[in-house]
């Protein structure tokens, strides 16, 4: 059975890698096929904007601690249905899971993005519990840029307060392999960002106050798309404003392997789940 996973692993490394990155996913959503979880599809959570999500309930659900979770993709690409096997892994272990989809790069530039995902963690605080998530416990999630998303909602209070709502609301982050205080050098980014004397309002970093949520960060040392140092600077600020926060790495990890450890056939690589699991544990209401 080892030897069919990593042989799997092996030919599912090498589609990710070749581009084929939608067979990859495919493939690690197959196990979503087999949960009982209730998927609750394209819920509008701005309807001016036309933006969608999707929540996934565990059987009987009640009272059950949520994590959102916004998919990485360099602010240009992704949608929320390639991502159901971080619900699968998330739901088996009692949570509700919000999914957002968001508007992307170039139909919009920053800070649309991040508005949406403000907007996202809006709609679950006051709707949450119409699908047995409880609006006490709210964890968010990120990969890459949507790491860099999650964090801003979670440090520059603003976006929380346009919906008079403040950070409070969250009860921790989890950014793995975020970019959360990266100077843009590809045009695109330029542009996406611009210009420069608006760089400081991308980074996370910049808003810490010791008031943001507890914050998990995980980086993979092999990572050769994202550089350590954004977490680094994001923990040195948290730490020297008296927040709580923790980065944890992980040799031989990649970029895309942080969010892809969650895959049925990449979880022998990292404990990335359990991670997430204890850390979502630690800082439940209740646990103070």
């Amino acid at each position: 059975m080892q030897k069919l996973i990593l042989t799997t692993s092996l030919c599912l490394i090498s589609l990710l890698a070749s581009g084929c990155a939608k067979v990859g996913l495919f493939v690690a959503n197959i196990p979503y096929a087999f949960n009982n979880a209730q998927l609750h599809e394209d819920i509008f959570y701005d309807s001016t904007q036309n933006q969608t999500l999707d929540v996934y309930a565990p059987q009987n659900a009640n009272n059950a601690p949520v994590i959102i979770f916004f998919y990485g993709g360099r602010w240009t690409d992704g949608k929320k249905e390639q991502y159901r096997f971080v619900a699968d892994t998330f739901t088996k272990h009692g949570y509700v899971v919000v999914i957002p989809d968001y508007r992307k790069y170039p139909n919009v530039k920053f800070p649309a993005f991040v508005e949406d995902g403000a907007a996202a963690v809006a709609w679950s605080y006051n709707n949450i519990e119409n699908y047995g998530g409880d609006q006490d416990n709210i964890f968010i999630l990120g990969h890459s840029s949507g790491a860099h998303i999650a964090s801003l909602v979670a440090t520059d209070k603003a976006y929380l307060e346009s919906y008079d709502l403040k950070r409070d609301i969250l009860k921790g982050f989890v950014g793995l392999s975020g970019p959360y205080a990266f100077i843009p050098e590809d045009e695109d980014l330029k542009d996406m960002f611009g210009p420069p004397e608006r760089y400081p309002l991308m980074r996370a970093p910049n808003y810490v106050d010791g008031q943001q949520p507890p914050m998990l960060l995980i980086h993979g040392l092999d990572d050769e798309i994202v550089v350590l140092e954004n977490a680094e600077k994001l923990r040195d600020a948290i730490i020297k404003n008296g927040g709580e926060v923790e980065l944890k790495t992980y040799e031989g990890i990649d970029h895309i392997e942080t969010v892809g450890a969650l895959m049925w056939f990449w979880r022998y690589k990292a404990g990335i789940e359990n991670d997430i699991v204890t850390f979502t544990k630690k800082y439940k209401a209740g646990n103070e």
